[in-house]
C-alpha cells in the first residue's frame, strides 16, 4: 500500500506541476533568464524511407529511448531489461528453471509472440537466436531475438515502432520493429564500472543476505578517420554474474529406508550397489539380503516393527515389499528423512534447486565504423562478437528415486546445464548519392549458437563408469542477407519520396548431437542397451536405470540437422505530402521463400495535421511471419522402455517420417491484418506532449508448439503410424490458431527548465488483450474434437493470453541541478495468470481452466547520479526499493515449496530488491 502511495503522489505531484507550469507560461516568458524550455524535439527515421522527422509528426507511433545518457543513471544494463523497465508495450523477464531459455529472455512487444517483433541494428535485419522455446514460460514454441547480445553501452539509442510493418521490413515485423542506433562518439574513452547485487530478506533460499552480486565493465572509445566525417566507434563489455537463490525449503520426502541402510553400510566399507547391476538375476543375492539385515539394524530409528519386517524378509523380493516407499505414506517418509537428515549431519535446504537467476559470464565487442570515399559515398560496417557462459540448476535428483544412482551419489545430487552462447555479426555496406537517389547497398551475417555441455550430472544406466559432465550437443542458426535500397525526394506538392528495393536472405539451422553417453542407454554390462528388458541395470527396487545425461539429454544422430533455405523480395514504399497538414504513405511488398512460398503485404498510413500542435493518424496493413526454420526442422527425441518396448518420445520436425504418415500439413506463413489510430498533442508553452494510440491485430494460422499426443488417445489409425515407427508420443509445431490482439498506447511526456534546474517527467501506459479465435486448425490423423485440447491446451492458452501482463505502466521523473542527477521511476506491472491447473477455491474439485491469479505489483526504482569532474562520476541506486515480489505461489505449485513464486509467467522476476554503485568515467 505503501507503494502505491508512492506513485500516486509521485503522478500528482507530476500533473500539478504540468497545470502550474501552463497556467504560468506568460510569467515564464517574462523571465528567460530564469527559465527556459527546451523545444528541441526527438526525431525518428524508423517507420519511414523518407529520412527523419519529429516522433510526434510520425504517421505511426514510435518510442525513441537515449541509451547513451541513460545509461549513467538506469539500474538496468542490458537490452531486455532496459527495455522492460521503460517501455510499457515491452516485456521481458528472466527466467528460471527453464533449460536453455534461463540464459535467453525472451522479449515480446504489445503482448504478441518474441518472434513477432523484428529487430533491426543501425536500420539492418539482425539475426534470431539458435535457440527455440519450447518449456513451460511466456513465449512457448517460439525463436526471438537474443537482444543481450549485444552490449547496451554500445548504443546511442532505441527506436521502438509500435505498428506492423511487415510491408516495410519484411517477416517478424507484425507487432512492430525495435532498431538498435549504434554510438557514433569520437574523441574520447568513455567508460563505467559497476558493482550490485540482490540485499533482501528472500536472497540464499530465504535466508536473508546478499545474492546475485553483478560485475560489469563497460568501455567505449571512438576516434575520427581521415577529415570528412570518417569515424570507427569500438566497445567493451564484460559481466560476470552470480546466481540467485529464490527456494523455499525442500518440504518433500528425501530419504527412504534403504537409503538409510545403504548409507550404515557405506559407513563400514560396503557399498551395496557394486553387489548388483540388474538386481533381477544377480548370483549374490543372499550376501545383499545379508548386508541388509545386518546394516538395518544399525538404524536407530527405524521402529521395532519395521525391524522385525525386515529381518523376517530372507529374499530381495520380500526386503523389496518391505522397504519399497509405496508401503510408506508422506508423513513416515518424511519421519525417516528428517531422522536421516540428522544423522548425515544435513538440513532440508542441502536438497533445494537453484531457483532463480542463472550465473553468467558475458564478454562482448562491438563495432561501428564509416569511412567517405568521396564527397557522395562512403562505406561503412558494424558488427560485433559475444561469448556467453551460463550455468543453471535443474531439479533435485533425490536419493529415493530411480534416476538417482545412489551407489556414486548417495545423498543425490543437482544437475546443472551449462551452455556457450556465441554470437557473430557482420555488416558491411556502401551508400551514396547518385543523380538525386540515395542509394545502399549491403550484406548482413549474423549466426548463433547454442551449445550445451551439462555438469554435476550423470548417466545413470552407467552406473560407476558414468561421466560427471557431458557435451550435449548444440544448435546454430546462421542468417545472410543482401539488401539494396533506393529513395528520392521530389519538389511536388509539399514533397514526395520515393523508395524502393530487393532483398535476398539465405538461412542455416543446424542441430549437432551430443556425445555418445549424453542420450544412450547402457545394459547391465556396460553395452549399449538393445532392448532386451532382462539385460537392463536396475536399482535395488527392479526400477531401470534410465539412460543420458541426467536433467537434458543429448541430441541423437537422427536429431541432428544441417538444413537452409533462402528467400528474395521486393518492395516499394512512396510518401505523399500532399499539403503541409496531410501526409500519406503506401507501401507494398512482395516476398517469396523456397520452403513454402509467396506471400504479398501492403500498408497505408496517414497523418492529418489538424492544427499546428495537434496531429491524428491511422494505418493498416497487412503482415506476415515466415514459420522459423527452426520450427520447420528442430527435433528431439528420447528413448523410453514402455509396456516391454522400446518407443520414441518427443518433439518431432514439421518434415519428419512420422508427421507424413500423420499427414500433418507443412509449415506455412502466419498472416495478419492490423490497423491503428491515434493522435498527438503539444503544449509548446507547458514542453508537454501527448501520444495515444489504438491497435488491432489479427493473427490468422499463427505457430505453436502441440502438447504430447499419446498412442493411447490418438484415432486407430493414428496409432497404427505410431506403431510403425514406434513412437508413443509425439507434438509438433503446427499452424494451429487464430488470435486477435487489441490495446491502447497513451504516453505524456513533460519536461521544465529554470534556474539550473532541468525536469523531465515521463508517463506512458499499455493496455493489451490477446485471445485464441475461432477453431482449432486440427488436421490430419490428429483431427478429433477430442485432440484439441493437445493441439492447444488450456496451459498453452495461460502463456499466450494471460502470463504477461494487459496493463503495463510507468511513471518516471529524472531531476538534474548542476552536477548532480536524480532518478524516480514506479513501474505498474498488472496482474497475469499461473499456468498450473489446480484447486484454488479448496472445494477439492479442479476446473479445467483453474488457475491462480498472480496479482498486481509496483516496482519502484530510486537512483543518484553526482559528477565530482567533467570527467569522473558515480552513481548509487536501488531497483525495486520496497523489495517487492509477486504473489506467492499456492502449495499445489510449488513443488515442494521450491518454486515459492511462478515460474511460468512474466512480470518483473523473482530477485527482489537490488543494490547497486556505478563508476563513471571518460577521457
Amino acid at each position: 500500500m505503501n507503494n502505491k502511495k508512492t506513485i500516486l503522489s509521485a503522478s500528482v505531484l507530476f500533473f500539478l506541476g504540468v497545470f502550474t507550469y501552463g497556467q504560468e507560461k506568460d510569467s515564464i516568458k517574462a523571465h528567460k533568464d530564469t527559465i527556459k524550455t527546451n523545444n528541441v524535439e526527438e526525431v525518428v527515421v524508423l517507420g519511414s524511407r523518407a529520412g527523419a522527422r519529429s516522433k510526434v509528426d510520425s504517421p505511426v507511433p514510435v518510442d525513441v529511448f537515449n541509451v547513451k545518457e541513460s545509461s549513467i543513471i538506469l539500474p538496468q544494463t542490458n537490452i531486455g531489461q532496459i527495455l522492460n523497465a521503460v517501455a510499457p508495450s515491452f516485456t521481458s523477464t528472466i527466467q528460471t528453471n527453464s533449460d536453455g531459455t534461463d540464459h535467453l529472455d525472451p522479449a515480446q512487444l504489445r503482448g504478441l509472440g518474441p518472434d513477432q517483433v523484428l529487430v533491426l541494428v543501425n536500420g539492418k535485419r539482425r539475426h534470431t537466436s539458435a535457440l527455440v522455446n519450447v518449456n513451460g514460460t511466456s513465449g512457448r514454441g517460439t525463436v526471438g531475438t537474443d537482444l543481450n547480445a549485444i552490449p547496451s553501452f554500445a548504443l546511442n539509442r532505441i527506436e521502438v515502432l509500435r505498428d506492423g510493418a511487415s510491408a516495410q521490413y519484411g517477416s517478424d515485423a507484425i507487432a512492430g520493429v525495435i532498431n538498435l542506433d549504434l554510438k557514433r562518439d569520437t574523441g574520447k574513452l568513455a567508460g563505467q564500472i559497476s558493482y550490485g547485487g540482490n540485499l533482501t530478506p528472500t536472497a540464499n533460499d530465504h535466508t536473508g543476505d546478499f545474492d546475485g552480486q553483478n560485475i560489469q565493465l563497460d568501455l567505449n572509445y571512438g576516434n575520427k578517420i581521415g577529415t570528412k566525417g570518417g569515424f570507427f566507434n569500438i566497445t567493451w563489455s564484460s559481466q560476470f554474474r552470480n546466481p540467485t537463490y529464490r527456494a523455499g525449503t525442500e518440504s518433500g520426502p528425501i530419504y527412504n529406508p534403504y537409503n538409510a541402510i545403504e548409507q550404515r553400510a557405506l559407513n563400514d566399507g560396503v557399498n551395496l550397489s557394486s553387489l548388483f547391476t540388474n538386481i533381477g538375476s544377480t548370483p549374490n543375492s543372499q550376501q545383499i539380503v545379508n548386508y541388509i539385515h545386518q546394516y538395518a539394524q544399525n538404524v536407530s530409528y527405524f521402529s521395532q516393527g519395521l525391524q522385525n519386517d525386515i529381518q523376517g524378509a530372507n529374499t530381495i523380493s520380500a526386503l523389496q515389499n518391505v522397504l519399497k516407499s509405496a508401503n510408506f505414506t508422506r508423513e513416515q517418509l518424511n519421519y525417516f528423512t528428517d531422522q536421516e537428515l540428522a544423522y548425515r549431519g544435513q538440513t532440508r535446504k542441502d536438497f533445494n534447486m537453484q531457483v532463480g537467476q542463472s550465473k553468467l559470464n558475458n564478454h562482448q565487442l562491438f563495432v561501428n565504423a564509416e569511412i567517405p570515399v568521396s564527397d557522395n559515398w562512403k562505406v561503412y560496417t558494424f558488427g560485433g562478437y559475444s561469448i556467453r557462459h551460463g550455468t543453471s540448476g535443474g531439479f533435485y535428483r533425490r536419493p529415493s528415486e530411480s534416476r538417482t544412482f545412489t551407489g556414486l551419489y548417495p545423498n543425490g545430487y543437482l544437475p546443472q546445464i551449462g551452455t556457450d552462447i556465441q554470437d557473430i555479426s557482420l555488416a558491411a555496406g556502401i551508400k551514396g548519392k547518385w543523380e538525386g537517389w540515395n542509394i545502399d547497398f549491403s550484406n548482413t551475417y549474423g549466426q548463433n549458437s547454442f551449445t550445451y555441455n551439462i555438469q554435476n550430472t550423470g548417466n545413470t544406466s552407467l552406473r560407476f563408469a558414468s561421466p560427471r559432465e557431458f557435451n550435449a550437443g548444440g544448435l546454430r542458426f546462421s542468417q545472410n542477407t543482401i539488401n539494396l535500397d533506393f529513395s528520392k525526394k521530389y519538389d511536388v506538392w509539399e514533397g514526395i519520396n520515393v523508395a524502393f528495393g530487393a532483398e535476398h536472405r539465405y538461412e542455416n539451422f543446424k542441430i549437432t548431437q551430443g556425445e555418445v553417453a549424453s542420450y544412450q542407454t547402457y545394459d547391465q554390462f556396460g553395452n549399449i542397451w538393445n532392448g532386451d528388458p532382462s539385460q537392463r541395470a536396475t536399482d535395488f527396487f527392479g526400477q531401470p536405470l534410465p539412460g543420458g545425461s541426467q536433467v537434458f539429454n543429448g541430441f541423437k544422430p537422427e536429431n541432428a540437422v544441417d538444413k537452409n533455405r533462402q528467400s528474395v523480395a521486393a518492395y516499394a514504399d512512396v510518401e505523399f505530402n500532399f499539403t503541409n497538414w496531410l501526409l500519406v504513405d503506401a507501401a507494398a511488398r512482395y516476398e517469396n521463400y523456397s520452403d513454402f512460398g509467396s506471400t504479398f503485404n501492403y500498408k497505408l498510413a496517414s497523418r492529418i495535421k489538424v492544427a499546428p500542435d495537434f496531429n491524428v493518424r491511422f494505418a493498416g496493413s497487412t503482415g506476415f511471419r515466415a514459420p522459423s526454420i527452426h520450427q520447420i526442422y528442430y527435433n528431439v527425441t528420447s528413448t523410453l522402455f514402455t509396456n516391454n518396448q522400446l518407443l520414441e518420445v518427443g518433439t518431432f520436425s514439421n518434415d519428419s517420417q512420422l508427421a507424413g504418415l500423420l499427414d500433418m500439413p507443412k509449415l506455412k506463413q502466419e498472416t495478419s491484418k492490423s490497423a491503428s489510430v491515434g493522435f498527438t498533442y503539444r503544449i509548446p508553452s507547458a514542453s508537454l506532449t501527448f501520444t495515444a494510440d489504438g491497435y488491432f491485430t489479427r493473427i490468422d494460422n499463427r505457430i505453436i508448439l502441440t502438447d504430447q499426443f499419446l498412442k493411447a488417445n490418438v484415432p486407430q489409425k493414428a496409432q497404427e503410424a505410431y506403431d510403425q515407427l514406434g513412437i508413443n508420443a509425439a507434438q509438433f509445431f503446427t499452424n494451429a490458431i487464430d488470435t486477435e490482439t487489441k490495446g491502447v498506447d497513451v504516453v505524456i511526456s513533460h519536461n521544465v527548465r529554470f534556474s539550473g534546474i532541468k525536469l523531465d517527467n515521463n508517463f506512458a501506459i499499455n493496455l493489451n488483450k490477446t485471445k485464441q479465435v475461432g477453431d482449432i486448425h486440427s488436421a490430419g490423423l490428429l483431427q478429433s474434437p477430442q485432440l484439441e485440447k493437445v493441439y492447444f491446451s488450456e496451459k498453452s492458452r495461460v502463456y499466450l493470453e494471460e502470463a504477461v501482463p494487459r496493463v503495463k505502466a510507468s511513471l518516471s521523473h529524472t531531476l538534474s541541478w548542476k552536477s548532480a542527477t536524480f532518478y524516480l521511476r514506479n513501474t505498474y506491472f498488472g496482474k497475469v495468470t499461473g499456468a498450473d491447473i489446480i484447486d484454488v477455491n479448496g472445494d477439492g474439485i479442479i476446473d479445467f481452466n483453474e488457475h491462480q491469479q498472480i496479482g498486481d505489483k509496483i516496482i519502484t526504482d530510486l537512483s543518484a547520479a553526482y559528477q565530482f569532474t567533467k570527467n569522473v562520476g558515480l552513481t548509487l541506486g536501488v531497483n525495486n526499493l520496497f523489495d517487492i515480489y509477486p504473489t506467492k505461489n499456492l502449495t499445489a505449485s510449488t513443488n515442494n515449496d521450491q518454486f515459492i513464486y511462478s515460474r511460468s509467467t512474466s512480470q518483473f522476476g523473482q530477485n527482489g530488491r537490488y543494490v547497486f554503485a556505478r563508476l563513471n568515467f571518460n577521457f
